[in-house]
């Protein structure tokens, strides 16, 4: 048998090194919010990847009621991939088109409420913490509707249209908006462009679980407060339903909504692994939604994983 020579030993030595660190980066990353230098969180447009962009749109192509839907702006998706947090990649479907969102533009008013505790302008009592649960994981639209006459209209667009994070734009097709109760009587404050209620964007609904997924929203300690509220979903449909089924290791943050023909569901998956770590939104405008969202998830995961594995042969 014939020895390894010096070289081969330090070779080895360095191949074990390095799966080492890898795997001490990987522990590293497996709590949200993710640690990386701040350079490296980027403006989600220039996240956007050419590559993720032709073969998301291929793929939800290839399905004709969705491609249908699509072409009538009654259907948006938009993944972002973040199995590498340091490059992550963004890719849509009619990102910029708002739609009714129904309970999904919850979130906006989550944001608010963690904004509006920060600044001392909102008691963080037992009661407020509980409803903020409520609010998110069971969609309560009672809990809701107290935490908006707490904060107000007029606080939950300030902080919406905050130049830190611009989360309705009006020259850019808009985005989140909560302009009314949830639930009859009181004050409306629609948003200009479509008069919505309760509006969103498939863009600035990623952009807002990209921000919180980097610690981004108020602080790191309020995002991660934040984090905390919106996982474990009590509902099990849409998105999760399926990933009941295919992830079930795998943590979920999300908030959804529907009403009437309008479905909408928002997740980030993070899984024990980076290869299932993503964020994934969908709008969609039609009587079949719920079960249209329920589908999306796997082509959604073919078209991740088919790109993180043309990322590491290339």
């Amino acid at each position: 048998m014939v020895g390894i020579t010096y070289f081969q030993l330090q070779a080895r030595r360095l191949g074990v090194l390095c799966a080492v660190l890898s795997s001490c980066f990987a522990l590293a990353q497996k709590d949200l919010p993710i640690n990386i230098d701040n350079a490296k969180i980027k403006p989600l447009p220039s996240l956007v990847d050419s590559d993720l962009q032709k073969s998301l749109e291929k793929e939800l192509m290839s399905n004709p009621n969705w491609k249908s839907l699509m072409k009538k702006n009654k259907m948006a998706v938009g993944i972002v991939d973040l199995s590498n947090p340091e490059n992550a990649k963004y890719a849509s479907i009619n990102g910029d088109y708002m739609m009714y969102a129904a309970s999904l533009p919850k979130i906006a008013v989550l944001l608010s409420s963690m904004d509006a505790i920060e600044k001392g302008e909102l008691k963080e009592t037992p009661e407020i913490k509980k409803d903020m649960r409520s609010m998110i994981s069971k969609s309560n639209n009672e809990a809701t509707t107290r935490m908006i006459d707490l904060l107000g209209y007029e606080k939950i667009q300030s902080v919406m249209t905050d130049p830190k994070y611009m989360f309705y734009d009006k020259s850019n097709g808009g985005g989140l908006w909560v302009g009314k109760r949830y639930g009859s009587g009181g004050d409306t404050n629609r948003e200009p462009l479509k008069n919505l209620s309760h509006a969103a964007t498939v863009d600035q609904v990623c952009r807002y679980y990209y921000l919180l997924a980097n610690g981004k929203l108020v602080n790191k300690g309020r995002s991660k407060q934040m984090l905390d509220i919106m996982g474990d979903p009590e509902l099990h449909h849409k998105f999760v339903n399926t990933l009941d089924h295919i992830a079930p290791d795998a943590r979920l943050y999300r908030k959804s909504g529907s009403w009437r023909t309008f479905h909408s569901d928002s997740i980030l998956v993070w899984g024990n692994t980076p290869n299932r770590r993503y964020i994934l939104v969908a709008l969609i405008d039609d009587a079949g939604g719920e079960q249209i969202i329920r589908d999306l998830v796997r082509p959604v995961e073919r078209v991740l994983k088919a790109e993180q594995v043309h990322f590491a042969v290339n």
